[in-house]
Order: structure tokens, then sequence, then C-alpha cells
């Protein structure tokens, strides 16, 4: 099997606009104007507005998946500069570690730009339902690959639609990022297909050739048929998110009063250097808990980028030869592992069964379901039968405007599009509307 190459690996060629010679500008490389683009994308705005952990959550010190998505590009940008100066001497001519962490940067700015509302839940909900025996006709008429992509919905998948064919240029490239941004956040590249061997996948069945323009570009390992080893900037970019949601759920978790400042502390704590200044803050009746404790994040995400430095220059030549097949916490030295691990198992046992936070999970099945069985049920009787829907359906079609779909249309394609409406909803545009078509509206 033959090593991956930075040369190919970190291609500033523009995905949808091949021909065009992009060399960046003054002050702003092709990789930083990746960033731009996704920053200033209505898509990356609604993140806003939509669920990291708490669905809906009146505190407003709560992360969002915009401020998470922030906080990992942030990381993100840590880890590249470090790992680029790392391997400097292996760098192609003119890319210096800088633009590697532009890349890492871009491809964590866009890692949840798919989500549908209600953060896991939606996803969840949405699989539930295209995959419920009573939903089975709506589906009816599709392939097995087609139906494959609904009934495990992926908003990573669902994200690299967006990049490539739905935000600024609609089935002209998308976004036209850089093919370096676009294989770095491919955290699964492969599709549906592999979703009994593999959980996730990043690719839909309309975007697989899309993924193998992609990989042929940048020359990642091929295993299979639209099955790729990944980009080694995309273990990087799992251990961004892996870092900050570990870390940054606990902070949550006490915004929310379920966990106390020293649960937090006992845990994260072993992530941090108790130096004399150290002790001065966490000591201090002058200061809040909130404060040390994000004193106490600062200090352990500081210590996780470099564990994960560590990791990735000692599993480099496996990365690169595309046999690694762990992420990088994993291979971290203990002192940094095992913090994180546990960080990860509290926040499982204590803060994703939280009651309000289930209730409001049991909420989105819910709503989602409404969306789509108004949506899915009006697009199948539109497509097929044509002029004479029904008034309920016609009135649901048009909030679609010029997105709906005609009659005659491919239904796999149609449904797409109910997805593209759906997932782009923010939590509360999706409740307000679902209590709407529900007829619970004011």
């Amino acid at each position: 099997m033959s090593e991956m190459e930075w040369e190919n690996l970190l291609s500033p060629k523009r995905f949808g606009a091949e021909d065009l010679l992009d060399q960046g500008e003054p002050g702003r490389s092709s990789f930083h104007r990746d960033c731009d683009r996704i920053i200033f994308s209505s898509s990356f705005r609604r993140l806003g507005k939509k669920t990291q952990v708490h669905p809906l959550a009146l505190n407003d010190h709560v992360h969002t998946r915009l401020t998470h998505s922030i906080e990992v590009a942030s990381v993100g940008r840590s880890l590249g500069i470090r790992c680029g100066e790392e391997i400097q001497d292996k760098l192609p001519s003119g890319i210096h570690p800088t633009h590697v962490g532009q890349i890492l940067q871009a491809a964590c700015l866009s890692h949840d730009i798919g989500n549908p509302p209600f953060g896991h839940a939606g996803e969840e909900a949405i699989k539930s339902w295209f995959s419920h025996p009573s939903n089975a006709h709506i589906l009816e008429g599709l392939s097995n690959r087609h139906q494959d992509d609904f009934k495990n919905f992926e908003g990573n998948a669902q994200g690299f639609r967006l990049l490539t064919r739905l935000e600024y240029n609609i089935n002209g490239g998308g976004m036209r990022l850089t093919y370096a941004t676009l294989a770095s956040m491919l955290k699964y590249p492969w599709t549906s297909m592999e979703i009994k061997k593999i959980k996730k996948f990043c690719c839909f069945q309309s975007e697989i050739d899309f993924l193998d323009q992609i990989a042929n570009e940048v020359k990642l390992i091929k295993d299979d048929d639209h099955l790729y080893k990944r980009h080694p900037l995309a273990f990087l970019a799992e251990a961004a998110d892996d870092i900050c949601y570990r870390i940054l759920d606990l902070e949550d978790a006490h915004e929310m009063k379920i966990l106390s400042f020293h649960e937090i502390k006992e845990i994260l704590e072993g992530l941090c250097k108790k130096n004399d200044h150290y002790k001065e803050i966490i000591d201090s009746n002058q200061v809040s808990n909130r404060r040390k404790l994000s004193f106490i994040r600062a200090k352990a995400i500081g210590q996780a980028i470099e564990g994960v430095i560590t990791s990735f220059v000692k599993n480099y030549d496996k990365i690169m030869n595309g046999v690694f097949k762990k992420d990088l916490i994993s291979e971290c030295d203990s002192q940094i592992r095992k913090p994180l691990n546990l960080a990860k198992e509290m926040a499982k046992e204590k803060v994703f069964n939280e009651p309000r936070k289930i209730e409001l999970e049991i909420g989105c099945y819910t709503a989602i379901g409404i969306l789509l069985d108004a949506f899915c049920s009006a697009v199948r009787e539109q497509v097929i039968s044509g002029e004479n829907i029904t008034y309920k359906s016609s009135r649901v079609l048009a909030m679609m405007g010029l997105n709906a779909p005609k009659k005659g249309d491919d239904l796999y394609q149609s449904f797409l599009k109910v997805t593209d409406y759906i997932s782009g909803m923010t939590d509360n545009y999706a409740s307000h509307m679902a209590k709407q078509i529900g007829g619970m509206g004011n």
C-alpha cells in the first residue's frame, strides 16, 4: 500500500471551479478563504439556533452548534499549526504550518454544518421515521441504496452535500472549497452502503461522484469502490471535536445544574499542571465556580492539544500509509487519555440521561415526525399524481418555494429536497412549524 503525499493532500484547487487558478490574495490564502466562505454562509449562521447537547436551553451560557463549531475550529487550527511545524520538512513548497492550521480550521468550522435541529436526537428521529414499518410506503419504489440514505440519515453526509452542492453555487460546486479542506472534513469517506460495518458515513448516494472526485484529486488510499482511507488531517479534526465536546459538555452540565463544580474539577484537573498560579485561582474565595471552571477548561484543553500532537507524530507513518485505525486520543499518554475518557463517561451517565433533556428529545421525535409526514406525503403525492393533489399537500409544498418537487421528478431527489429543507431548520423554527402543521399553533 503506497503512502499518501502532502503534495496531493493539500491541493488548493477548488471543487467545482477547477479551471480557475486560485492563489489566494495578499494576507489571505486559498485555505483562509475557505474559512471565510463557511463563516459567512447562511447554513453556518443557523447553527446559532441548533442544539449541541441541551435542546432549547434557556441558559444563554450553554453551547449551541455555532459556539461549539467555533471552539472546535480554534482547537483544530492550533493542532494544524503545531503538527505542521512537526512535519514542516515534509510539506510541499509554498505550504507553511499556518496553511495546515487554516485547512483544519475550515474543516472544523464545517464539521457540524449539516446537522438537523435538536442535535443527535434530530438525526435519530429522521432515521427512526423513515425506518418505521408504518412509513415503508413512503420509500416504495426507491432502490435499497437510496432507501439506506434516509433510513440511516447522517448529519455528516448532509454537511458534505451542503458544502459541495447546496450552498452558494447550487449544483455547481456548492461553496467551491479547496479539495484539501473538503477531504479533511470527510471523517468517514464512504457511503451508507458501509453502514452494516461502520455506524457513520459522510456521503449520500447523490454525492457519490463528488466523493470519488475529491478522493482521486488528493489521492486518498482506496479500499474499495467509494470507500477510502481518511485524509491525515481528518484525524486531527476528529480530535479537535473530541477534545471540545468531552470537556465543554461538562462545563455546560454545570451551567444546567446537572453536575457540581467539584465533580467536574475532580476529572478535569487531571489534565492540569497544578502550579502555584493554579492553586491560587482554585483556592480563592474571590473567584466564582464558573470562572474557576473556565480556568480549568483552558488548562485542560491546552494539555489535551499537546497530547494529540504527540500522538499524531508517534503514529505518523501508520496514518500516512492508511493503516492507523484508531482515534488519536486513544493513543495519547494515559495522563491525557484517562481524564478525557472519564469526562466522556460522566457525560454519558449523568448528562445525556438528565430528565429534562430526555423529555425534550422525545418531543423532538414528535416534531420531526409531523414535519416528515407532511412533507414526504405531499412530495410523493405531487411526484406521482401531479395535478390532482389535495389542497393540504399543495400548501405544504408551497412552503418549499422554488425547491418544491414537480410531477414526474425523480422520487429519490425529491425526498432529498425534503431532508435538505428540514435539516436546515433551527430548533425554534422546527418546533414552530410542527405545531402549526399539527394544528397546535397559536
